[in-house]
């Protein structure tokens, strides 16, 4: 099978072992081994969509990994913790109130480009090793602030539990965009400190949540031996990409890696089909077409 399986990741499951629980539902479903991959980490204390390639769509992992993304988030500010989530250790404390209308006050100063420090706790490598190996070591962890885009920030809801105050928002990133650092920042904006309680991504590229299935629905389909029925094909992962109809000659000369002239199309990529078979991820520079990704189908 050559496409995509996406999965509605639950807590406590971290991204490798999504891509290990297709394989095995490969496996116990007598499918032929096929390379499987993921299209985008998420943090084991985060739940939603989670792209899982199979086969030639794995070519187009790495583009998941560029694309946008976007979450639900929740911030209980007055508390701090190492981890910027649920699962640290409390680092500082605020007696600072806030409501909703403060939250939604502040949330333009974030959209856009703008700079944001990554949390220590991250994946983020500091001289060949990961920053959160030195984090748990109790080593101080320096890492530079990264250029991310804000394309969306919306307030959703507010909450007071116990005393204790929550903001619940929704936002559209860039890659490598850190929730967990926006929320850190978001606190400090309205002059307190703060952590994410709460994560789920709800769309990544062109996928959303509306597309993805349980693990005990890909466990289900594996039995029945229909793991075809839920994988989405390898164009859907290029559904934000126009078609490019390709002729049986213009096919052939692209499978060779070769260059075609004198297309009259706009620069930018294109998902070029002889038919309906997936050929190439292309990209159309001043009439020329050049393979970015090519399929083996």
């Amino acid at each position: 099978m050559h496409g995509w399986i996406l999965l509605d990741k639950p807590l406590g499951l971290g991204s490798t072992q999504g891509v290990s629980a297709v394989k095995r539902a490969l496996r116990e479903g007598g499918y032929a081994k096929v390379k499987v991959g993921h299209g985008g980490t998420l943090d084991p204390l985060a739940t939603g969509v989670l792209p899982i390639a199979l086969g030639e769509a794995t070519k187009l992992a790495g583009r998941m990994l560029d694309s946008d993304k976007v979450y639900d988030f929740t911030i209980r500010f007055g508390v701090e913790t190492d981890t910027l989530d649920a699962e640290g250790k409390v680092i500082a404390t605020s007696e600072a109130f806030v409501d909703g209308a403060d939250v939604e006050d502040v949330l333009g100063q974030f959209l856009g480009e703008i700079d944001q420090l990554p949390p220590a706790y991250s994946a983020l490598k500091v001289n060949g090793e990961r920053a959160y190996d030195l984090a748990r070591s109790g080593q101080e962890v320096t890492l530079a602030t990264r250029r991310i885009t804000i394309h969306d920030l919306q307030y959703l809801s507010w909450q007071n539990e116990d005393g204790a105050q929550f903001a619940t928002l929704r936002a559209h990133v860039s890659k490598g965009t850190y929730i967990r650092s926006l929320a850190r920042d978001i606190a400090q904006a309205l002059g307190t400190v703060g952590h994410v309680t709460y994560l789920r991504r709800i769309k990544a590229g062109p996928f959303t949540l509306t597309q993805a299935i349980s693990l005990d629905s890909l466990a289900d389909a594996a039995k029945e031996r229909r793991l075809e029925d839920i994988c989405l094909p390898l164009r859907a992962g290029l559904d934000d990409i126009p078609a490019l109809p390709l002729t049986p000659d213009q096919a052939g000369l692209l499978r060779q890696g070769r260059v075609l002239v004198g297309i009259a199309k706009d620069d930018g990529l294109y998902f070029a089909l002889l038919g309906d078979t997936p050929v190439a991820l292309v990209e159309a520079e001043a009439g020329n077409i050049r393979v970015v990704r090519g399929f083996n189908l």
